[in-house]
């Protein structure tokens, strides 16, 4: 019987086609734990708006139950897998609120899309070949698209003619291009005036690409967290330089009039909203390396990044990111002030409390 086993790495839609059973197999008591545990992560380093992206149907309707048991203490904003049975029917149902607002902390933002992988694993679609390709393929190996143009652009054209905000996960530029091709399509046919649609990660993003991402009104959540846990990784073997020095460049996208923010992509890397800070500033790898210095943004624009900039992408600058009156006060404790140290210890800096204030309780 051994024998007959097959023995190798399944990547992309083949992971994720077994892993979602597996999930999908968990019952109420496992999802309830987990939502409270996830809960818990994030509280403690600082965060008080989580984003549940690419959220299966099963995991929706869990979410769901625990916000109706009103056991949701942060807000948590949902994005199904619109490739997954049955995440268009959340958005006919009263889960979906097209005013952005919450129902018991819970909310669905819109829809997730995914083009390609990761660079660090070598699945990110790319133009130009990887430095060094990965075993068993040819020297000019690139990557690979998840679905063809014609498929994400009628993705993407559903999420425009349902005026549902799309996240796109996109880290090689290949990818880049078939989305913001998608992008310029759609909004062509259904126009969508303040659509707010998101790259996520942009890994690989060139300079072009930030300039047409802008003028189509792009919001750009990239990945500088990557300069410290796969810089040296990036240089040596995925991209080399130049590219690897150019990986998630928040200073260009700011330059050019992007809505930029910075995310950590759990569970790929923790919640910690200190090293995300540092990775964002710093951009160190963890030989210790500054990887791309004039793509570095200051600890103010860094924090701006986790708040003023992140309510606008989730369309709740009105409520959230600044202490402002009329806003809900979600705010973080620090030991330290990150705008008066040195840079380099922000990653050091400890969250001492998680408050919520409006008709919440302090965490």
């Amino acid at each position: 019987m051994r024998e007959n086993m097959k023995n190798g790495v399944m990547e992309e839609n083949a992971f994720f086609t077994v892993f979602f059973k597996i999930v999908g197999n968990a019952d109420a008591e496992v999802n309830a734990k987990a939502i409270k545990l996830g809960q818990e992560q994030y509280a403690q380093n600082g965060y008080l708006t989580a984003q549940d992206g690419r959220t299966t149907p099963d995991q929706v309707k869990a979410i769901a139950e625990e916000a109706q048991r009103g056991n949701l203490y942060i807000d948590v904003v949902s994005y199904p897998d619109m490739r997954m049975d049955g995440a268009y029917t959340f958005f006919d149902s009263a889960l979906y609120r097209p005013d952005h607002t919450y129902k018991n902390s819970f909310r669905l933002g819109g829809v997730k899309l995914t083009l390609d992988g990761s660079p660090q694993g070598k699945t990110a679609w790319l133009t130009h070949h990887y430095f060094e390709a990965p075993p068993n393929e040819h020297a000019d190996y690139k990557g690979f698209p998840i679905m063809s143009d014609s498929l994400a652009n009628s993705y993407v054209a559903d999420a425009f003619k349902n005026k549902w905000q799309i996240l796109c996960h996109t880290n090689g530029d290949a990818a880049i291009d078939q989305y913001l091709n998608a992008i310029e399509k759609a909004q062509a046919q259904y126009y969508y005036p303040d659509h707010r649609t998101v790259i996520i990660h942009g890994q690989t993003i060139r300079k072009d690409q930030i300039e047409r991402a802008a003028a189509l009104g792009v919001d750009a959540s990239l990945f500088p967290m990557h300069t410290f846990y796969w810089g040296d990784w990036h240089v040596s073997s995925v991209l080399g330089h130049p590219r690897a020095d150019y990986i998630s460049p928040c200073k260009d996208a700011l330059a050019a009039g992007l809505n930029v923010t910075s995310h950590h992509d759990a569970p790929v890397t923790f919640p910690n909203s200190m090293r995300v800070l540092d990775a964002t500033v710093n951009r160190v790898t963890r030989s210790g390396v500054i990887l791309g210095p004039e793509q570095r943004l200051t600890a103010y624009e860094g924090l701006k990044t986790l708040t003023t900039w992140a309510a606008h992408q989730y369309f709740e600058q009105d409520t959230k990111g600044t202490l402002t009156k009329g806003k809900n006060a979600d705010f973080v404790i620090l030991d330290k002030n990150p705008l008066k140290i040195d840079p380099l210890d922000i990653h050091n800096i400890k969250i001492l409390e998680s408050i919520i204030f409006l008709a919440k309780s302090k965490l």
